[in-house]
């Protein structure tokens, strides 16, 4: 069961040949004059580097066609994009039109502008896709979680617009427009057409927000009207969260303004294993495609040799099936989940004693 879950999340499926996991309408990405496709790479902070050396050597293996274009985050603050992320690196992607990011780490309280906010913002990057589903082998409290959360990823309570009003008081705006929650919705419908889900939830706190999560609800029920044979609900934020933990299987595919989808697509993760296992992507206009491990940077175990490089794969195979590369995600794909299933080679946090070298290498034994 858990197996059939995951290979349906993440593989294209031979009744609609045509799209992958994350599609989108407009891809023409950069390429070398040797056919290789060129890919922005950001290795990100603390255990970054390990894992995206993982996913650089398990794609020479499997002979991914990507040639990387790496960029690293500053040691000071760029003007250009009032954060440690260089102009040049958002260049990067702008030009590929696709890249993988590691963990970043945003210094809490100083003051500095969140390197996962700059790239959402600049980069357009609307809608975070993370499926979540029950991996074979990898024992949890649930065995047939199968969902994916779509998350707007622009505005919301994370628009970063706060003030003082007086000493003492401050306020930040919750900004939601029309454009952006039109946009996400009809995403997550398009999704769940070409991808053969059943029903759309769209999950909000209008009994309490009525003018904001009230117009991103009008939103949904205006693109729900144009997809008769998806059925659409919507469910208040808190009685999701209850309904997740008691039964996951309640959902298919959840949309939700940016706040509520951090915290329930986090929960989503805990049902599964954690972050660490758990594949995203973000999705951008004109095209744009930036796959991400959603975990932290782990400083404390940072050049170890201990960190699990399984999110990143896995967000990495959603950005081949995303270039319509899908023999070589599968195959990667299938030796993660092998890797895992077999049980003989797993890091600390999957309840094993390996390293990260020794879980890459059984990673490429099994392609």
């Amino acid at each position: 069961m858990a197996l059939h879950i995951a290979k349906r999340l993440l593989r294209t499926r031979a009744t609609i040949p045509t799209v992958a996991l994350f599609s989108a309408v407009d891809r023409s990405f950069s390429s070398t004059s040797s056919d290789l496709i060129r890919a922005t790479l950001f290795p990100g902070d603390g255990i970054g580097p390990e894992i995206a050396e993982s996913v650089k050597q398990v794609f020479n293996a499997a002979e991914v066609p990507i040639e990387w274009e790496e960029h690293f985050v500053g040691t000071e603050v760029d003007p250009r994009t009032q954060s440690f992320l260089t102009w040049e690196s958002l260049e990067s992607v702008r030009r590929n039109k696709v890249g993988l990011k590691g963990p970043m780490a945003t210094p809490i309280g100083k003051g500095h502008r969140s390197l996962n906010l700059t790239l959402r913002k600049e980069l357009n990057l609307y809608a975070n896709v993370r499926p979540c589903y029950s991996l074979p082998g990898y024992k949890t409290r649930y065995d047939d979680v199968n969902l994916v959360t779509i998350r707007e990823n622009t505005e919301g309570e994370y628009s970063g617009l706060e003030h003082q009003v007086v000493r003492g008081v401050v306020e930040s705006l919750k900004i939601i427009t029309r454009q952006a929650s039109l946009r996400v919705a009809e995403y997550a419908f398009y999704y769940a057409k070409t991808h053969g889900r059943e029903r759309v939830s769209a999950v909000h706190k209008a009994n309490i927000m009525q003018k904001t999560d009230g117009l991103f609800l009008k939103c949904c029920r205006e693109v729900a009207e144009k997809y008769p044979e998806i059925k659409y609900e919507e469910v208040v934020i808190d009685n999701c969260c209850m309904m997740l933990v008691k039964n996951p299987t309640l959902f298919d595919v959840l949309v939700m303004p940016n706040l509520y989808g951090d915290i329930i697509s986090d929960l989503c993760a805990g049902l599964i294993g954690g972050l660490g296992l758990t594949p995203s992507l973000n999705i951008g206009e004109g095209g744009i495609a930036l796959a991400e491990a959603v975990h932290g940077s782990a400083p404390d175990i940072a050049g170890k040799n201990l960190a699990n490089p399984t999110a990143l794969l896995l967000s990495a195979v959603s950005m081949l099936h995303h270039l319509d590369l899908n023999e070589k995600a599968d195959k990667i794909q299938d030796a993660v989940l092998k890797t895992i299933a077999e049980g003989k080679y797993r890091t600390g946090d999957l309840g094993g004693q390996s390293t990260t070298s020794e879980f890459t290498k059984a990673i490429i034994d099994h392609l």
